[in-house]
């Protein structure tokens, strides 16, 4: 190793975040299709990660990748996400090779930078499904009964992502997912 690759400091990110993946095999209970995969907190850490995954839009029907701070797991019952809910868009099958990737990057870049400010510690993480009928990203937060928080995250969220004017995205509390699935899981 040379002196120069040595002496090379890494930006810091304000969290430590951990990528995870998930292939649902319905024949396994849905928390074991869940893997964390690496932990990551700098802006190289995060680049080198990034570039050395697939891209969303070539994983197979059935998986996810998450990011979630770390010590917080992708699913309704961790703790830090029980009382909370997510933002949602939801991506027709089209729209995976033409919009999936950039919107799935440009969701990260906004977790790992902190720019959902001012309620940025209310934001646990993200998630991208790849789905036969259509995809979905996630953006998961930690109280859904701040109304003043998810209100000012959904418009920063949208607003980055580009998003016209007219196009809706949803918010859904944990609680109701939970309700409407009948099931505590993930996603």
């Amino acid at each position: 190793m040379t002196h120069e690759a040595r002496g090379r400091e890494e930006h810091a990110l304000q969290n430590r975040w951990t990528l995870w993946f998930m292939k649902n095999e319905r024949s396994r209970p849905w928390h074991l299709n869940l893997r964390p995969v690496i932990n990551f907190n700098s802006v190289e850490m995060f680049w080198s990660l990034y570039n050395h995954i697939q891209p969303a839009s070539r994983l197979v029907a059935g998986c996810d990748y998450a990011v979630f701070k770390e010590g917080v797991t992708p699913m309704w019952e961790d703790p830090a996400n029980v009382a909370g809910g997510r933002w949602l868009i939801s991506l027709t099958k089209q729209q995976r090779h033409l919009d999936l990737d950039s919107l799935w990057l440009e969701t990260l870049l906004m977790l790992v930078g902190e720019a959902l400010t001012p309620y940025g510690e209310e934001v646990c993480g993200a998630v991208v499904s790849v789905r036969h009928r259509g995809d979905r990203i996630a953006l998961w937060t930690s109280n859904a009964d701040s109304s003043e928080a998810v209100i000012t995250i959904g418009r920063v969220y949208k607003r980055r992502l580009g998003l016209p004017a007219g196009s809706l995205i949803a918010y859904q509390a944990h609680v109701d997912s939970v309700a409407k699935s009948g099931q505590p899981r993930g996603d």
